[in-house]
């Protein structure tokens, strides 16, 4: 029995520090593949002690990337424990912030990481085989891809105060008051950014036909989708409740309170990994976790959402389900999915842009302590994220626990791994091609890997191909 063992390490092209293992048996064909988050954080423990009020600020540190999404859940865990509902105003302003957001980061994860492999080619020279080969080869489309994500920053800044690290949501609603000055700033260049989000797509259209093999092994399996979701079926992704479906598009927990995620979702620790695992109770008898996997996330929200509730994302959406089907399990699909929520993004900013509600001047409630547990819940890029504090009667955090996407999609990116090596691994030794679509099937998931783990800098990654009798025949670093 010889087992032999690939390592990438680390990943490329994603937020955090990650390695990849693939064992092959006596026949050189893959047994196993894992994913190893190698970063630790510890948010959890070093926020206790700190004031409901600092939660905002401080959790938002978690993540450079995607920091607003970590302001909004928890002003709005901060909202629960002080037992009151922010102003309208104060509403608006989180969904355009939040808007922003998911618009900026996707438009970062497709261009800036994905778009090199769609574009360029998956065996493409890796040297250039980046931002700046997209640059010299397709310089307009990088740069529509720049506009888009300045863009979003530009909305984030104007609602929070910063492009990073913004300072003014917090529980109760918001601080300042949204002037028609920052409004108009927005509405002059929405149109444009629509035209350009609605170019993409068609441009991922465009070369999809070059990537079957890729759409059918990146994580064409069965899952779970859990998201939020409007009681009519319409998309959503800063309030509500949460939806959780079966691969068929059958309701398995329809409208649930985020709050009650404990009766529903348990979290799996590993070995082997900083990154915990959560899946669905109620499929999970032993202690193998996989059962209850669940996947969250751009593809998650539109399996569950009947619509986007406007019409040009809503026609798009209309055509991948005729293309696809109505529920798409594909991870490659996770890229049509941003691009579909791009559009969906600036479309509901463009309407808030007329919404007077937007520019009224009460936009915070003020309140003490008033529960001793709060939850707060909302759709961060990635996916569902929830904040959960426990306070004293001071309002000081005496237990949390964040439940980040990046960590729902743990089971999932894992067996998406595994699946896409069994189609492209093909006895011991590792080619780019193929180290870069094991890549490409982690990137799909576009995983934040500090703010699941709770580092700062690229993902760099690695890959080792293990021997049956743990005998390392190949390393690979990828920098």
């Amino acid at each position: 029995m010889h087992d032999i063992h690939h390592t990438i390490d680390p990943v490329t092209r994603i937020e955090g520090h990650a390695k990849i293992t693939l064992r092959l048996d006596d026949a050189g064909e893959v047994a196993d593949a894992r994913f190893h988050v190698t970063e630790f954080r510890g948010f959890e423990e070093f926020c206790k002690g700190r004031p409901i009020a600092e939660m905002p600020g401080l959790t938002a540190r978690t993540c450079g990337i995607c920091p607003v999404s970590h302001l909004i859940a928890a002003s709005k865990a901060g909202d629960a424990i002080l037992g009151v509902t922010p102003p309208p105003a104060a509403i608006r302003q989180r969904r355009l912030l939040n808007l922003g957001q998911l618009l900026q980061s996707h438009s970062l994860s497709f261009f800036h990481l994905s778009a090199p492999d769609l574009l360029l080619g998956m065996d493409h020279d890796p040297a250039t085989r980046n931002i700046f080969g997209l640059l010299q080869a397709e310089p307009e489309i990088a740069r529509r891809g720049i506009r888009m994500r300045r863009f979003g920053q530009e909305v984030i800044r104007a609602v929070s105060g910063r492009r990073v690290h913004g300072h003014q949501i917090v529980p109760g609603g918001v601080t300042d008051v949204f002037t028609t000055e920052q409004r108009d700033v927005i509405k002059a260049d929405v149109d444009e950014i629509l035209s350009a989000a609605e170019a993409t797509l068609e441009l991922l259209t465009s070369v999809s036909d070059r990537f079957d093999r890729e759409l059918a092994s990146f994580g064409d399996f069965p899952s779970l989708y859990l998201s939020h979701v409007q009681p009519d079926g319409t998309w959503e992704h800063i309030d509500g409740r949460l939806t959780m479906i079966d691969h068929d598009g059958s309701v398995v927990l329809n409208q649930f309170d985020p709050a009650d995620y404990r009766e529903h979702l348990g979290e799996a620790g590993k070995s082997d990994s900083y990154l915990k695992s959560p899946y669905y109770r109620a499929r999970v008898t032993g202690d193998d976790p996989r059962p209850g996997m669940y996947r969250v996330g751009p593809l998650a929200r539109i399996n569950i959402a009947e619509r986007f509730g406007t019409p040009i994302a809503d026609q798009g959406l209309a055509d991948l389900r005729e293309r696809y089907g109505r529920i798409v399990s594909s991870a490659f699909l996770y890229h049509h999915a941003r691009v579909l929520e791009v559009i969906a993004c600036a479309e509901r900013i463009a309407a808030l842009m007329d919404d007077p509600v937007l520019l009224e001047p009460r936009i915070r409630a003020q309140a003490g302590i008033n529960a001793n547990r709060g939850v707060g819940a909302s759709e961060a890029p990635r996916g569902t994220l929830i904040h959960d504090y426990e306070v004293d009667d001071d309002g000081l955090i005496t237990a949390m626990n964040l439940i980040i996407a990046t960590g729902q999609n743990d089971l999932a990116m894992n067996a998406t791994i595994l699946s896409i090596a069994k189609e492209f691994v093909d006895g011991p030794e590792l080619t780019d091609g193929m180290l870069n679509r094991i890549e490409a099937g982690i990137r799909a998931y576009d995983p934040c890997l500090s703010c699941s783990t709770h580092a700062i800098g690229q993902m760099p990654m690695r890959i080792q191909l293990i021997a049956p009798d743990g005998e390392l025949l190949q390393e690979v670093h990828r920098d």
